[in-house]
Order: C-alpha cells, then sequence, then structure tokens
C-alpha cells in the first residue's frame, strides 16, 4: 500500500516548456496532497545532482524520482510511482506498466526527449 502523505522528490527539467505543463497538470490531478511531491527543477544543478548519484544529462533525458525508501527510479518506474499515487491516473499506471506497453511507451518517450532536446541544442553527443 502505497502512503501518499510520504513525499516524494520529482527531478524535472524546468527549461522545458511540456515538463512544467506536466507537472502543473500531475498537481491539479494531486488535489489536496500537493505536499506529498517535491519537485526539484535540475536546470543548472549538475553538481547537486552528482551528490545524488543522478548523472545531469541522463537526468535530461529520463525523469527521475527519489521514492519514500530514499531510492532513485528512473524512466517508466518513475511515472508509474507518480500515477500510481493519483486516483485517477492509477489506471494508466498499470497500463503503463504492462510488459508489452512499457517498452513502446519507453521508445517512444526517448525518440520525443531526444528530438526535444536536440532541437534546442541541449542533446550532449
Amino acid at each position: 500500500m502505497i502512503d501518499n502523505k510520504a513525499q516524494l522528490t520529482v527531478y524535472y527539467d524546468g527549461a522545458c516548456p511540456r515538463c512544467i505543463k506536466d507537472r502543473d497538470n500531475y498537481q491539479r490531478l494531486q488535489g489536496q496532497n500537493k505536499y506529498s511531491v517535491r519537485w526539484f527543477d535540475i536546470t543548472g544543478k549538475d553538481k547537486q545532482l552528482k551528490q545524488l548519484g543522478i548523472d545531469p544529462q541522463l537526468a535530461l533525458t529520463e525523469l527521475h524520482v527519489k521514492n519514500t525508501d530514499g531510492n532513485i527510479v528512473s524512466e517508466m518506474d518513475a511515472y508509474i510511482l507518480l500515477m500510481s499515487r493519483v486516483s485517477l491516473l492509477k489506471p494508466l499506471a498499470f497500463i503503463i506498466a504492462l510488459p508489452i506497453i512499457r517498452p513502446l511507451l519507453a521508445g517512444l518517450y526517448h525518440y520525443k526527449v531526444n528530438k526535444r532536446l536536440k532541437q534546442t541544442g541541449r542533446l550532449s553527443k
């Protein structure tokens, strides 16, 4: 069972308009439980990310979330964790976790993120 009062930390790209919109939508859907998620903008925070064991370039290409145990999960695991904490998004978290759906969404996600980073000149080779 998930303790919705326990805080998660979401490491997101604050220089990405889509990421900000997704954060705002999540907060709206989350409603009164807003205190259970701390949003950490990774922009210009390479040193802090490295101290947490997060590769700054990887943080740009994959969502990272520190769970209630202090462990950091990324990519689809991070999305599933976040979505499972919001009643309206729980069915979507279940679907994303399906073995046939998960790799397809991961591939699509990486394609779109890499395209965005390349267009903005932020994709490191």
